[in-house]
């Protein structure tokens, strides 16, 4: 309790005391509704990681035709700050990003030590992705993660830890007293299971203490300014992020990436006080273009006079400032008050996917092999449905819009406070050899060891929500011996190896793979994050759903039989490809299967054993207020990486044709209704040229007003996408294609359609321009 509400009511008068509690009320009105007193310093951060929109591979499904070619929208780097006003500190980063990278989280801290000295460090900083499978690759350090994009791509890494290090940084900066709030639910349709068959080799016993085979429960913190009142939230719930397809080539957040705009959109137009169902169309995207522009008339014939008096502008010279001046959610527009954050964290999403009407044959229709993921006895054709089946970007958008409106719900009923200390352990390990001590039947111990790391055959079918190729399958122990041929050209396991990994047969002996430098990794780091009641496991990997279950569990007896009663009512969360990448966690017998998640099991069937050892130990040391061991430093291997992606050589037009010209412009006179599709072409260049990093490649304007353009969507929106092509592959010459796909939110009135880009000439120089389409009306 605050020092100045320290007296006693009971001497004064009942008049006295009514007015009291009345000036109480509205001295907490900040809070919506929330009546609580701070006990905490809070603060967050937002900024664009979205990386190089051409010509990298995506990282995820590993496939190498999956080119970035556009923007589906942006991503970004979410932090949040908790402090003691006098103490310890935590800062959880969330990233629109397939995993954190060992590599980016060393020069993130790195950038923090020189800023703030030991204010933020390994201990109390967590990295964490979101698992989008359709964002540029090459920003991880080891071999087997960067193959696919032609090696490191300094880019990609470039901007992600650029854009980490600005979110803590304005998190940082908006440290204020405020509280935060927890609350859990259930969401039952964004996420099924697609390994069952995995999951039954469980006990049957554990099994049946669970209603269902995957985690339906969200948890969500919401943070509340003291002034400003709601100012965020996070939330942890597992669904992978493969709403989007192996062959989508525009740069997405996926269902969390959506899930987060739409919540942050939701927000900043009804400013939290509205519930949800109020403030969404039947679209489910929260409206905005008519909170920007007010009383729009609908006199028809005028707008179409309106539209027909502005044609299309050559392309000409701009700022790049123009780009981030003209973006839609410009900060500049909002330096009165906090920005609200919206994060959609992951958490043991392994076993977990989006695609939630099953995985069906492509060529029959028919359900696939239950226990191979096959058709006919191959895996290139069994593949995942989503809701929107067979639009992936509906079934993106329904998956986020799920858990958004679950998050709004959660967020609008959250009473729970957390109180208590801010605390933190970290230690690294070295997984290729750790020794575990187990229980035997029927009493006494064992100790058994993790390996190095090694994927097997299983691994190269892929998933349903991303079938592999050739004849590899799901649920395979035993091998093939024309691949183990293949294999022993890069690396033959030995004996010790086989049997430390069995039954999984060994495809990537990686973890003894070298050359040119370390495969995967082997030092990992294991963090505990504690905020009161709320403790957050960060792990370096994709959990499965009974593996997290078990971790959790493991943690919560450990936390409670401490002897400590601020443990009493912990909340234990599970912030899964945080730190680092480390690919799967099964349960032992979920390994015994083999299925995909088994055989990216990198350090044998012990794994899961031997975080659940160490997370222990994490665990007593916080509760004891002891020290733990930092263990080896993870190693930095930037100065080792190669890159075998071509730069950007120059850009160029057709003789008479300038950078920003249209090459398809919408028709004249055009009239469009809500829910159709606005697309026009313009003569671009490379947008590896310039990220528009807080910019955008693409706006939709209106017209306020008789001359005024005010804008309204962007390319961090939803409905608007920025497609790039080239008319062959080694051209330089390239167009940008925008698609406007009008939600039934948009307001009546006169619209156009601009484009900002980056064209690079043969000297190097890199030089800004726009384009900007004719007016259309939108009745």
């Amino acid at each position: 309790m605050m020092g100045f509400f320290h007296f006693n009511l009971n001497k004064r008068r009942p008049c006295a005391n009514i007015c009291f509690w009345i000036f109480l009320v509205l001295l907490l009105q900040n809070s919506r509704g929330t009546l609580s007193v701070s006990n905490y310093l809070v603060g967050l951060g937002s900024y664009d990681i979205t990386g190089p929109a051409a010509d990298v591979n995506m990282m995820g499904y590993a496939n190498t035709e999956q080119i970035a070619s556009g923007v589906h929208f942006r991503l970004r780097a979410r932090t949040f700050i908790v402090a003691e006003p006098q103490g310890n500190r935590v800062a959880f980063v969330n990233l629109d990003a397939c995993m954190a990278s060992q590599l980016v989280t060393i020069k993130v801290l790195e950038r923090l030590k020189a800023r703030y000295g030991n204010l933020y460090t390994e201990n109390n900083v967590a990295i964490s992705g979101i698992h989008t499978h359709a964002g540029p690759g090459g920003y991880l350090q080891y071999v087997v993660y960067i193959v696919t994009s032609l090696g490191f791509v300094r880019q990609s890494f470039d901007v992600i830890v650029d854009g980490i290090e600005k979110s803590i940084i304005q998190a940082h900066e908006s440290l204020r007293p405020g509280s935060i709030f927890v609350n859990k639910g259930e969401l039952l349709d964004a996420g099924i299971n697609r390994s069952p068959s995995a999951y039954l080799n469980n006990p049957a016993a554990e099994r049946g203490k669970y209603k269902f085979d995957v985690d339906k429960e969200m948890t969500l913190l919401k943070f509340v300014d003291d002034e400003w009142g709601p100012v965020g939230s996070f939330n942890w719930f597992a669904t992978h992020g493969t709403s989007m397809s192996r062959t989508n080539s525009l740069i997405s957040g996926d269902n969390k990436g959506a899930a987060a705009r739409f919540m942050e959109d939701w927000f900043e137009e009804n400013g939290g006080g509205q519930a949800y169902s109020d403030s969404l169309q039947v679209d489910g995207v929260p409206r905005r273009v008519s909170n920007i522009i007010h009383n729009l008339h609908e006199n028809y014939d005028e707008l179409r006079e309106l539209a027909a008096s502005f044609q299309s502008t050559p392309g000409r010279p701009a700022t790049r400032f123009l780009s981030v001046a003209r973006r839609v959610r410009n900060p500049l527009r909002q330096a009165d008050k906090p920005g609200f954050v919206s994060a959609f964290c992951q958490t043991n999403c392994g076993d977990v996917s989006p695609n939630v009407l099953g995985a069906f044959c492509t060529d029959t229709g028919q359900p696939c092999d239950f226990n191979h993921s096959t058709c006919g006895g191959k895996n290139e054709l069994c593949y995942g449905r989503g809701p929107g089946h067979p639009d992936e970007f509906e079934s993106t958008r329904i998956i986020g819009d799920r858990q958004f409106r679950k998050a709004v719900d959660l967020f609008n009923k959250a009473t729970e406070q957390l109180k208590g200390k801010i605390d933190y352990r970290h230690t690294y390990l070295d997984f290729s050899k750790l020794s575990v001590t187990l229980p035997k039947q029927g009493g006494g111990s064992e100790v058994v060891k993790t390996c190095p790391a090694a994927m097997g055959f299983a691994f190269a079918a892929g998933t349903t929500d991303g079938p592999g190729a050739f004849d590899f399958k799901q649920g395979d122990d035993q091998g093939n011996p024309f691949w183990r041929l293949v294999r022993n050209v890069l690396k033959t396991p030995d004996k010790v190896q086989m049997d430390c990994h069995h039954p999984k047969p060994i495809l990537l002996d990686t973890g003894e793979m070298t050359k040119p430098y370390d495969w995967a990794p082997s030092i990992l780091p294991i963090q505990i994050l504690r905020i009161g009641q709320l403790v957050i496991l960060s792990v370096p990997g994709e959990f499965t759903t009974m593996a997290g279950r078990r971790l959790r569990d493991a943690l919560k007896t450990a936390l409670i039989s401490g002897g400590s009663k601020e443990f009493k009512n912990v909340h234990v969360v599970i912030a899964g490809l945080t730190n680092t990448y480390s690919q799967y966690v099964t349960t032992f017998e979920e390994y015994q299967v083999q299925r995909y998640e088994g055989a990216s099991t990198l350090y044998g069937p012990h794994t899961l054993s031997a975080y659940i050892q160490e997370f222990k130990k994490l665990a007593t040391a916080l509760v004891t207020s002891s020290t733990i061991e930092p263990g080896l430093q993870p190693p930095d291997l930037l100065d080792q990486q190669i890159s075998l992606l071509p730069p950007v050589v120059l850009d160029g037009t057709p003789p008479g044709v300038k950078f920003g010209d249209l090459q398809f412009d919408v028709p004249m006179n055009s009239t469009f209704k809500r829910g159709g599709m606005v697309n026009v072409t313009f003569w671009s260049a490379c947008p590896r040229n310039d990220l528009m990093t807080e910019g955008t490649f693409a706006l939709v304007e209106i017209l306020h007003g008789k001359d005024s353009w005010v804008p309204a969507y962007d390319d961090d929106d939803f409905c608007l996408r920025f497609k790039w092509s080239r008319p062959a592959k080694l051209s330089p010459r390239s167009y940008a294609t925008i698609e406007w796909r009008i939600p039934e939110s948009a307001a009546a009135g006169v619209y156009r359609i601009r484009h900002f880009g980056a064209s690079k000439s043969l000297f190097g120089s890199i030089s800004h321009f726009t384009g900007t389409s004719s007016a259309f009306v939108v009745a």
